[in-house]
């Protein structure tokens, strides 16, 4: 829209952001009513750094080759990325933990496209506002012809009243729906409403994706302009620490940035040591894909099989503060369920499945208290390990040529002709005495499962004994 010279004048808005010797400075000109600042008194300066926007806000990517990381959905080829370019982008869902990019990339969605774009929140749009929002889009595309996407955060926060008010619109087209969400959406969202969307599942970030954002935050002139530096150790403990979000991580480096004192030159210097004085979290000894990684599993694992609650409770509290994946551990926790604890307490694989199922739906930092439930029940469970030697022997001996035949009466005979091949014989176990009747399963007198005289398997123990008398009786 032209502007009114008459109506007011052009001014220069400067804001400045200064630390000790280095300083950030953004200029943008705006229009002022004359008679608003006629006559006003200078006004005192701000105080450095005041009306600046944070780091993670100025180093938001502003096109799709600029985000780091969901390289799953937005590689090249991928169909949410050739949706973007081709702006023929269908109503989504991004679901996916915080810092991994959801409004950043609704954002470059909004750059890119040539449709109008609105934004709301799951926290403040009640009904009344929603509505008036998608019917001042329905009326839009009728007056303008141009599509409008409404991008919704934190969606999951919306009732189920909320959601269906969305729905029409959806549906006739009239909006094209971005959500962003943290919660699973199969939960937390009406199944019409996903039913109308693609959903992505975003990933956390690697630490060497957040390694990668951090040098670009401190080399781009719209980030710290290379009048800030940090040791290699110590961006690696920042993204550790910060776990896959980058959000936090550049925060945190921001914070770490304004609390060090500059050198003699007034160039910031951070070392492990600063960054970990700044996000108030020490470092141990812990890398994630060498030594200190598989030492501190191997010890958790160990400690659980020998019986030791609480060795297990350090190493499983050692790798959860050092930045380790829980779904790692979980995984690790039902294999072990199976291999040191078996039928010994048949409970302890369910309770490492449901633990798994837990952590992935709750994430952290509640899901340690579900890790430390199945940790110490399964270190203080009977442990044996017959069924994982049961297993191992029998695909010995298959491996090494051991094959035997299916006995003729435990052939398939429900087919017409089974009885001339001679598959018949079979006797029907419930029909016997006790659910048993004695009959040749394999052609081998070989012993893979002997289970222990711990926990449940002492009465799986008896049970098998009592069979085997019975079979020498026959």
């Amino acid at each position: 829209m032209p502007f009114d010279q008459t109506q007011g004048r052009r001014k220069t808005c400067c804001v400045s952001f200064s630390h000790s010797r280095f300083s950030f400075y953004a200029e943008a000109a705006i229009f002022l009513p004359m008679d608003l600042f006629e006559n006003q008194p200078k006004q005192p300066k701000a105080k450095a750094g005041a009306g600046t926007a944070p780091l993670a806000a100025r180093m938001r990517p502003q096109k799709l080759e600029d985000i780091v990381g969901q390289s799953h959905i937005l590689g090249e080829g991928k169909l949410l990325r050739r949706a973007i370019e081709a702006d023929r982008l269908g109503s989504i869902i991004l679901y996916g933990p915080p810092g991994c990019g959801k409004t950043t990339l609704a954002e470059v969605i909004a750059k890119t496209t040539n449709r109008r774009f609105e934004r709301t929140s799951g926290v403040l749009a009640n009904v009344s506002i929603l509505r008036k929002i998608l019917e001042g889009a329905a009326q839009w595309k009728k007056m303008n012809g141009q599509d409008t996407i409404l991008f919704i955060d934190e969606i999951h926060r919306f009732n189920k009243s909320q959601q269906d008010v969305l729905l029409p619109y959806v549906e006739n087209g009239d909006i094209t729906m971005i959500g962003a969400t943290t919660h699973n959406p199969f939960f937390f969202i009406n199944t019409p409403l996903n039913s109308r969307s693609q959903i992505f599942e975003l990933q956390p970030l690697t630490e060497d994706e957040i390694v990668q954002i951090l040098q670009r935050a401190l080399d781009a002139p719209t980030g710290l302009n290379g009048l800030v530096s940090a040791t290699k150790e110590g961006l690696q403990h920042l993204a550790a620490v910060c776990e896959g979000d980058a959000r936090r991580s550049l925060n945190a480096l921001e914070i770490a940035a304004l609390t060090t004192p500059p050198q003699e030159n007034g160039h910031v210097h951070l070392t492990q040591h600063e960054i970990e004085e700044s996000v108030q979290k020490k470092a141990v000894v812990y890398d994630h894909d060498e030594d200190g990684h598989y030492d501190t599993i191997s010890a958790f694992i160990k400690s659980v099989r020998g019986s030791d609650p609480n060795a297990a409770v350090y190493w499983l509290a050692k790798m959860l503060y050092a930045g380790e994946d829980p779904r790692f551990i979980a995984r690790r926790l039902v294999i072990l369920a199976s291999e040191d604890i078996g039928n010994a307490d048949p409970r302890g694989l369910t309770l490492a499945v449901s633990a798994m199922q837990a952590v992935e739906f709750i994430g952290m930092p509640e899901a340690r208290i579900t890790l430390s439930q199945v940790t110490t029940y399964l270190a203080c469970a009977p442990k044996s390990n017959a069924a994982y030697l049961a297993i191992d022997s029998a695909l010995s001996d298959v491996k090494s040529g051991r094959t035997l035949p299916v006995p003729q009466h435990l052939r398939d005979a429900h087919y017409g002709g089974a009885e001339k091949l001679g598959h018949k014989g079979y006797q029907y176990a419930h029909n016997g005495d006790g659910h048993f009747v004695d009959q040749e399963y394999a052609p081998t007198d070989k012993i893979y499962y002997d289970p222990t005289d711990q926990g449940y398997e002492e009465t799986i123990r008896k049970r098998i004994a009592y069979w085997n008398s019975r079979r020498e009786k026959s």
